[in-house]
């Protein structure tokens, strides 16, 4: 199946008052990588989350976010009363503060280091929060590789257009190929026998078949015809969907072999007519470039 490089998948669940919710986020890249983005006190489920972002997506850009609110009194945090009362000890130590009332930000107090601390049952949350925030995030994915497998079928209709025009501008290339040898050596004779007829110059017939032999030699484009002819069979065979691995980096390199073998035919024809259509070929090429940086 051929996939695109983004997609979108969210998933929410409420369990024992808690509300967990998992966004999955995906745009095109050449590798894979994954940015995870949990609550502070979550953190240690984010190597896990990570890894079966990696079992299910192998290439691009792919973002998730995580959080969770809990509407009940076990969310609070315990408020260490001797840690408090020691800050404020301290304060009213201070020279010129002591003596006079002490006002002070609650605020302040309560965000300095010790003073609020993790509910008793911060392990067990943890845990509860792993469990419901790797379920969410096997729904929130098989949503976003639903949304990349449809963007993905829309791919391969616009890749096979493009294989076909190229298919179809080789088949008038194959078919120009023999000609432009014929016209060639048409001109020669025409440009000879006119030098004959101005002088007493006397042309071997073996030279001229020499010539021309050596003409059709320089600009034969049968290999390079073929090959690219081969590489569209790979292509087609690519984006048929059989083979589950993803195909984005074949693809690119196949173009850009394809591309080589259309270079050397527009070096090698001095034909005009087979020149416009290895441009056509050549541009549909780079938009089968374009497209491949889209695909899984």
């Amino acid at each position: 199946m051929i996939r695109s490089m983004t997609g979108f998948g969210e998933a929410s669940a409420h369990i024992d008052g808690v509300h967990y919710f998992v966004e999955v986020r995906s745009l095109n890249s050449k590798y894979f990588k994954a940015n995870i983005r949990l609550p502070e006190e979550f953190q240690g489920v984010e190597a896990e989350m990570e890894s079966r972002l990696r079992e299910k997506l192998t290439r691009g850009t792919v973002t998730l976010t995580a959080t969770c609110s809990e509407d009940s009194a076990s969310a609070a945090r315990e408020i260490n009363v001797k840690a408090l009362q020691k800050y404020i000890d301290q304060l009213r130590a201070v020279p010129g503060i002591g003596s006079g009332e002490l006002r002070v930000d609650l605020a302040a107090l309560l965000s300095l280091p010790g003073v609020l601390q993790p509910p008793a049952n911060e392990e067990d949350r943890l845990n509860r929060a792993r469990a419901a925030f790797l379920k969410l995030l096997d729904r929130a994915a098989g949503d976003l590789i639903a949304m990349r497998e449809r963007e993905g079928r829309a791919l391969v209709a616009d890749l096979l257009t493009h294989r076909d025009l190229i298919a179809d501008r080789l088949r008038t290339v194959g078919e120009r190929a023999p000609a432009v040898v014929l016209e060639y050596e048409r001109r020669l004779k025409t440009r000879i026998e006119a030098m004959l007829k101005e002088s007493d110059v006397r042309v071997d017939a073996v030279d001229l078949i020499r010539e021309i032999a050596a003409y059709a030699e320089r600009t034969d484009i049968a290999e390079e015809v073929k090959r690219l002819e081969g590489h569209l069979i790979q292509f087609a065979e690519l984006l048929s969907g059989k083979d589950d691995r993803p195909v984005g980096r074949t693809l690119d390199f196949l173009a850009q072999e394809m591309l080589r073998e259309a270079n050397t035919i527009a070096s090698k024809s001095p034909d005009a007519g087979i020149s416009r259509s290895i441009v056509e070929v050549k541009g549909a090429i780079d938009r089968i470039k374009e497209q491949a940086q889209n695909v899984e």
